[in-house]
């Protein structure tokens, strides 16, 4: 069993797909558009096989929680880079790029080692050796 994909929704769908596709090297499928619901949507692959569906709809309202703080439900993302170098590279070009790093480099308490990063929509992510 595994998990077949996680789905956000956002209010500016090429900038995250491009955002995944630059830092990330996702593959995204040609755009998903339904006239009737004016709802757009890519899947993006990873090379690990997991797969990130973005999708935007007009009628989706914004979030209310606030991006600082922890809440209940889904929290960050996590994706391993596979190295301690790859994380530090990234974490730096995204800061580098203008993207907000939230934490890290360090190693947690659970012995990884991660960054956390806000991507264009400020969902977490949590990059990993």
């Amino acid at each position: 069993m595994k998990i077949e994909h996680i789905a956000i929704w956002t209010n500016q769908l090429e900038t995250l797909k491009d955002f995944y596709i630059k830092y990330f090297n996702a593959t995204a499928n040609d755009k998903y558009f339904n006239p009737k619901k004016k709802f757009s949507s890519y899947f993006l692959s990873f090379e690990s096989g997991s797969r990130l569906e973005i999708m935007e709809m007009p009628s989706i309202p914004q979030s209310q929680d606030d991006r600082y703080e922890q809440f209940t439900g889904f929290i960050h993302m996590a994706i391993s880079l596979g190295s301690e170098e790859a994380v530090d590279e990234l974490t730096v070009r995204l800061v580098e790029d203008g993207y907000e790093k939230i934490d890290g480099p360090r190693r947690t308490g659970d012995g990884y080692y991660e960054s956390c990063v806000f991507d264009p929509d400020g969902n977490r992510l949590e990059l990993t050796a």
